[in-house]
C-alpha cells in the first residue's frame, strides 16, 4: 500500500468544517440547496452514465431482493434514484417488505418521497451514523453516492454492521479516482470542468466545489476495503464501472 492507505480516515470535511458536527450540517445544508436541481445535474454532469451505475447495482443484489420478506434499507437516498432502481427487483404483492429509503436532507428527501407515491418504498428522515433501526434487523443496505458524504467513514461502517443481520450484505456504490491517463482527465473534468457547470446550472458554485474535493478525500479501493474488513465484513470487494471513475464495494456480515 502506499501511504495514503495509512492515513487515518475520518470523514467528508467540506470547506469551513471544523468537526464532524460542524461538518454534518455544512453537507445538510448544501443538499437541502442544490435539492431542486439535483436530478438534472446528475444526469447531465454523468452524461446520463449515473443511471446505468444504478440499474447495475440493484441487478447485483437481485437474489435477495427478490425474496418477499427480505429487510432492504437505502442510506443517502436522495431524490431516490437507487431505491427506485432497487424496486424494480422486487416482486409484486401486498405481502413484500417496503423498501426504506432513509436521508438526513429534509429537502432531496421529499423529493424522492414524491417518487415513491403508490410505491412499496418507505421515505425516512433520519442521520446515517445515528439509524432508526433494530439491530440484526436488515438483510441488505445499499448506498449511491452518499456514502462518502458521511462525517465518519469508520462509524458509518459500524453502524451498518449493527442493523444487518448474519448474512446481510452491504452495497456502497460511489465515485473513485482512477490511475493513469483516465485519472489525469478525470480530475481535469471534476477540477476544472464540473464546478462551472454545476454551479452555472445550480446557482451553487460552492456545492461543486465540494464535490472533486470529497471524491479526493474518500478512501481509494484498497484502503477502503480495509476499513470494512475491520469494520467486522466478510468477503469484500470491489467492482470498477466505467473505467474507474465509480465502483461498487460489496461486502457480508458474518
Amino acid at each position: 500500500m502506499s501511504g495514503r492507505e495509512h492515513e487515518v480516515t475520518t470523514g467528508a470535511r467540506p470547506v469551513g468544517a471544523r468537526d464532524e458536527a460542524t461538518a454534518a450540517s455544512a453537507v445538510q445544508q448544501m443538499f437541502d440547496t442544490i435539492a431542486p436541481r439535483y436530478d438534472v445535474l446528475n444526469h447531465v454532469l454523468s452524461a446520463g452514465v449515473d443511471r446505468w451505475w444504478w440499474c447495475r447495482t440493484a441487478r447485483a443484489f437481485r437474489p435477495i431482493l427478490q425474496r418477499t420478506q427480505s429487510a432492504v434499507l437505502d442510506l443517502c437516498c436522495g431524490t431516490g434514484d437507487m431505491s427506485l432502481a432497487l424496486l424494480k427487483h422486487r416482486p409484486a404483492g401486498s405481502d413484500v417488505a417496503p423498501i426504506l429509503a432513509v436521508d438526513f436532507s429534509h429537502n432531496m428527501l421529499m423529493r424522492g418521497a414524491a417518487k415513491f407515491a403508490s410505491r412499496n418504498i418507505i421515505p425516512i428522515e433520519a442521520d446515517a451514523l445515528h439509524l432508526p433501526i433494530a439491530p440484526g434487523s436488515l438483510d441488505l443496505v445499499t448506498s449511491a453516492f452518499g456514502f462518502r458524504n458521511l462525517a465518519n467513514y469508520e462509524e458509518g461502517l459500524a453502524e451498518l454492521f449493527r442493523v444487518l443481520r448474519p448474512g446481510g450484505q452491504i452495497g456502497i456504490l460511489d465515485c473513485n479516482q482512477p490511475d493513469g491517463l483516465v485519472g489525469v482527465l478525470y480530475s481535469l473534468y471534476f477540477k476544472q470542468v464540473l464546478p462551472k457547470l454545476g454551479g452555472l446550472i445550480s446557482g451553487d458554485s460552492s456545492a461543486y466545489s465540494y464535490l472533486p474535493a470529497s471524491v479526493e478525500r474518500f478512501p481509494r479501493p484498497p484502503r477502503m476495503l480495509q476499513l470494512i474488513r475491520e469494520a467486522g465484513f466478510t468477503d469484500a470487494s470491489w467492482t470498477s464501472y466505467t473505467f474507474g471513475v465509480a465502483g461498487l464495494y460489496r461486502a457480508t456480515k458474518p
